[in-house]
């Protein structure tokens, strides 16, 4: 494989300014680090740890869409499966909640090395509907096999145990607390993926992957680790998410559940770091506040969607940053 350490300028746009913002990035995550810490005192933390854990599905998928260029219609395969093996193991088995969350991401992982090397063959509109089918294959194998997903019922009551046979997390405070190390491990991850000599390749695949491949570049190769590095962090929200809410459905492997985190990176803004959580964070607040609305509560997200389209091209977060830079 090339040598990642050094990429043309001219198929690396933004690196300069990247490393420009660094002190930044880490401004805003400490504030945002004292935020999260504060937020459980005034507002209620399973609220919140919904937020974070569908931040951090919308971060997922945006590594592959925004940093890569890859529309994936199927990450609802990953986080549903993930979803489903943290509660079987932890609800059947007996496993504590820390490995049950592990097993629920190498099953996402490995499900994501096996679709991504299928998928990666074709580009654009074909690779999002071949997304799309092959997610649709793992909800139809959760409808058929009720003995492992407990069919329409979904797998209910999961115990949440003690963390490291420690701590409880029947404690919402507990469990709080252990969220917030898991989303910020997983942001600190991206984070540090996307601002890596690996991520300015993945970046260069995306702007120009004719001049990737003429450099040397083993341009399948980086798409299949980003796309398995996607899987894997869409699959941890799913495991988090089962323990957090206890319940394991049909919903979570739905075609509908993989355009939550598209809704929520594009209106937070794709192709930054802190898009999806800002997404995250309108769009489950909307539907938590809208849910007497019934089936309205999507006509108003689509018409909300349709406004930050309008008003913020590059999303609430990439809007705000471009008018930062330019002083405005």
């Amino acid at each position: 494989m090339a040598n990642t350490t050094t990429v043309s300028p001219g198929i690396a746009p933004g690196t300069a300014l990247e490393q420009d913002d660094k002190p930044l990035h880490r401004v805003i995550f400490v504030a945002l680090a004292l935020l999260l810490i504060a937020a459980p005192f005034a507002l209620y933390p399973v609220f919140i740890m919904k937020v974070l854990c569908f931040a951090l599905f919308a971060s997922a998928f945006n590594v592959l869409f925004g940093y890569v260029g890859l529309l994936s219609f199927g990450h609802a395969a990953f986080f549903g499966l993930a979803s489903y093996v943290a509660a079987y193991t932890a609800k059947f088995w007996g496993v504590t909640p820390e490995l049950a969350i592990l097993l629920g991401t190498a099953a996402g992982a490995a499900l994501g090395l096996a679709f991504g090397a299928i998928a990666i063959r074709r580009q654009g509109i074909y690779f999002a509907m071949i997304t799309l089918a092959l997610a649709q294959m793992v909800y139809f194998f959760s409808v058929q096999r009720p003995d492992f997903t407990n069919g329409e019922d979904g797998i209910q009551a999961i115990p949440r145990g003690h963390l490291f046979g420690i701590f409880d997390l029947s404690n919402d405070m507990t469990l709080y607390w252990t969220v917030l190390v898991i989303f910020f491990a997983g942001t600190l991850l991206m984070h540090r993926l996307v601002h890596s000599p690996f991520g300015q390749v993945l970046q260069a695949v995306r702007d120009n992957e004719g001049r990737a491949i003429s450099l040397g570049y083993r341009v399948q190769r980086y798409k299949l680790v980003a796309f398995v590095v996607s899987a894997a962090v869409a699959a941890l929200a799913g495991a988090t998410k089962a323990i957090i809410f206890q319940v394991a459905t049909l919903v979570d492997v739905h075609w509908s559940m993989s355009g939550e985190p598209i809704l929520m990176a594009l209106v937070g803004g794709v192709g930054t770091i802190f898009g999806p959580l800002v997404g995250a964070a309108v769009i489950t607040t909307l539907q938590n506040y809208l849910v007497s609305a019934g089936s309205w509560v999507t006509v108003i997200q689509g018409l909300i969607f349709i406004f930050c389209v309008l008003i913020f091209r590059a999303g609430i977060v990439g809007t705000v940053a471009h008018r930062i830079r330019r002083g405005l």
